[in-house]
């Protein structure tokens, strides 16, 4: 019978809240990244190398279980969760319609026109 890996209690609560701010899926996410990252030297071997940063991390994460979770990963988490507040904090009195606020919240994982 395999163990059951633990988790911290912290990484418990970074995980749901990196997941609840992080509201597109991971295909989603890699569909938007490739988007913005499309041009000549955007596409390579491998599909995901050419993406955007910190988007490509962040689509690793989505892609990971807790349990595979690495100090990069958290760190990784954290910065996401806490950009993502940031700039729902300081939304601008255009709100969705304001494209460059949008696009940024895209390109780490949160899309404002999704309704929770």
């Amino acid at each position: 019978m395999a163990r059951q890996q633990r988790v911290e209690p912290e990484v418990e609560q970074l995980w749901s809240d990196f997941h609840s701010c992080v509201n597109v899926t991971s295909e989603q996410l890699r569909s938007w990244l490739l988007t913005q990252g499309s041009g000549e030297e955007a596409f390579t071997a491998d599909p995901d190398l050419g993406l955007p940063e910190p988007g490509r991390h962040i689509l690793a994460v989505l892609r990971k279980r807790k349990v595979d979770l690495t100090d990069e990963d958290i760190k990784t988490m954290r910065e996401t969760v806490a950009e993502i507040r940031d700039l729902l904090d300081t939304r601008p009195a255009a709100g969705v319609t304001d494209e460059e606020w949008r696009r940024a919240l895209l390109d780490l994982g949160h899309d404002p026109l999704i309704e929770r």
